[in-house]
């Protein structure tokens, strides 16, 4: 691992789909934030040495709590289900609607790089939300889509990703949460491949493996993202 590598914090980390992807990107992974028992020992298993937590809205203060590497990159797949065309879609009503929380610890810790990941429906409700506090909080972002099939998979499983990028690494932000003009969203697409299912047959069925994988993010596409920041940070 290049000694230079930047730094992941996972929050919403699941089973460390993002975390892998980023990984293999050239990135380091230090530390995760998960919920789910199932998933932190799925973490827990492939990352030992990578501390875990269990709470978003404490995440700041346990980071800081000890000495621990700066965190350059925050990335996480907030939860979808206020915002999925599967659901009653309440958007920012909703008690999951968390992309919050995910915003104190960008504030709290400053990294330089920040990754969402949500469900499509996200663009027409929550995504404006998302864009207006990472502008308030002094970040350029973009959002657009990722299709796993683009990577090699074998199913098309669009995802909306924003990725965001600060000039000023460190500096805390002087207009968090002040209504603003929601920024700009430039989403890109590509076909989906038909006819092709959501997660492979023959999968034990047990639910809380299922709902882990069903949830995590294609190394594949997490590993794009990375190499996309990758080159950006590289030619700075």
């Amino acid at each position: 691992m290049n000694a230079e590598a930047l730094n992941v914090l996972e929050l919403f980390a699941g089973i460390g789909g993002l975390s892998l992807g980023l990984q293999r990107a050239g990135m380091r992974i230090v530390g995760h934030v998960e919920i789910n028992p199932f998933c932190r020992a799925v973490l827990h298993k492939h990352w030992p040495e990578v501390p875990c937590h269990d709470d978003v809205r404490t995440a700041a203060a346990w980071w800081r709590s000890t000495v621990r590497p700066p965190v350059d990159v925050v990335a996480g797949g907030y939860p979808c289900q206020p915002d999925s065309l599967a659901g009653p879609r309440r958007g920012t009503d909703d008690d999951r609607w968390l992309w919050p929380e995910m915003a104190r610890v960008i504030h709290a810790l400053r990294p330089r790089y920040v990754i969402g990941e949500n469900v499509l429906g996200h663009r027409t409700r929550g995504l404006r939300f998302v864009l207006r506090d990472l502008e308030d909080l002094g970040y350029t972002a973009r959002a657009g889509v990722v299709r796993a099939c683009e990577m090699g998979a074998p199913h098309p499983r669009p995802r909306l990703f924003v990725l965001a990028h600060t000039n000023s690494p460190g500096r805390p932000a002087r207009r968090w949460m002040e209504p603003t003009r929601t920024a700009p969203v430039r989403a890109s697409r590509w076909p989906a491949e038909p006819r092709v299912g959501r997660v492979v047959d023959g999968l034990p069925r047990r639910v809380d493996r299922v709902t882990a994988l069903g949830n995590a993010v294609v190394p594949a596409v997490a590993e794009h993202i990375g190499r996309i920041i990758l080159d950006h940070h590289e030619s700075r």
